[in-house]
């Protein structure tokens, strides 16, 4: 089993963890990965499923924050116009986007063969880190096939952290990064609810790392620019509007900023939100619609809730993540590794 945070004596806030302190603590997420090592080949997909249904006919509420736009990620623009997520998230390296789409878009039609012919067409929704200090980038390997392993391998509540799927070539703060994740625990309206977390964390300068006690890991790289970049994705089962569900989501640069990211120039720094709770039919018939929203006064649970599982997400995935020789002799150091050796 991987190490994380917690196993390192690193506490994250003052939340309550859900019970596997993961984005799958949100009843009836799924996550998969597909990993691909071989040669100077380092990268794969990752895959996140709201819920295991047909998601095009019923789809999520969703909403997305452009923390620093220098990303090539797809979907974006649909999910803030309509407020809705209708195929899974795949996350991959920055030239695989192209055939994640298209793979989710093969397997809409699949499922739903009036796609773009008797009803509307499909978004899918693709984000990207570029892994090409670890991993050959310019190969293409990611493939549809890569992609459709991936979405076939979300089962279970377990979620895999570090050198796997999506993450297996990313670098973090001067460390070896990757996936990561992380939940909390939240009461509302006499209900246990949960938000939860996954991070591809692919971003922060060498010695910029500010640990939660005040340490300041320094893998003893050159200085350099921020680039990379990093993407979150926040899910809830707590019902709420569009506009207070971006809200939150908009949170989890907070996550990033306590670590030390002040989101560079060259960083693609995206969240994206979805809740479980509120969900679209696509063949509605109904003129008028209910709707459940969250009560303001209590926003600031789930504000505090996505900045701390935030950041300890991306903790976990560099925690989790072993030590890497790349491409081109590059080496990426463990977090886990350092901690050990600093420990007094």
């Amino acid at each position: 089993m991987s190490m994380i945070a917690r196993d390192m004596g690193i506490l994250c806030g003052t939340l309550e963890p859900g019970p596997r302190n993961a984005i799958t603590d949100v009843p009836g997420v799924l996550v998969g990965h597909h990993t691909i090592r071989t040669g100077d080949l380092n990268t794969g997909v990752t895959a996140i499923l709201p819920h295991g249904g047909n998601l095009y006919r019923r789809k999520v509420l969703a909403a997305s924050d452009v923390i620093n736009g220098f990303g090539k990620s797809t979907g974006l623009v649909q999910i803030d116009e309509l407020g809705a997520l209708e195929t899974p998230i795949l996350l991959t390296n920055t030239f695989g986007v192209g055939a994640c789409a298209n793979a989710l878009i093969r397997a809409a039609i699949a499922e739903n063969p009036d796609i773009g012919r008797e009803t509307a067409t499909v978004n899918p929704v693709v984000c990207e880190c570029n892994d090409g200090a670890l991993s050959d980038i310019q190969a293409l390997a990611v493939g549809e096939d890569h992609a459709r392993a991936a979405l076939a391998a979300a089962a279970g509540s377990d979620v895999a952290e570090g050198n796997v799927g999506a993450g297996t070539g990313m670098s973090c703060f001067g460390f070896k990064g990757g996936i990561g994740t992380a939940s909390r625990r939240l009461m509302l309206g006499g209900n246990t609810h949960h938000l939860g977390v996954l991070v591809l964390s692919n971003f922060g300068r060498a010695g910029d790392l500010v640990l939660p006690d005040g340490r300041r890991p320094d893998p003893r790289s050159l200085p350099e620019a921020e680039k990379g970049s990093v993407i979150v994705v926040l899910a809830t089962d707590i019902p709420m509007e569009h506009r207070q569900l971006r809200r939150i989501t908009r949170r989890c640069g907070a996550g990033l900023a306590r670590l030390g990211a002040y989101w560079g120039h060259g960083s693609g720094d995206i969240a994206i939100g979805f809740s479980t709770a509120v969900t679209f039919d696509h063949d509605e018939r109904a003129d008028f619609v209910a709707m459940t929203a969250l009560n303001e006064n209590r926003i600031d649970r789930l504000f505090r809730a996505a900045t701390e599982a935030t950041q300890e997400a991306v903790l976990n995935s560099m925690c989790a993540a072993e030590a890497m020789h790349g491409r081109a002799g590059h080496f990426r150091p463990s977090l886990a590794d350092w901690l050990r050796n600093s420990a007094p």
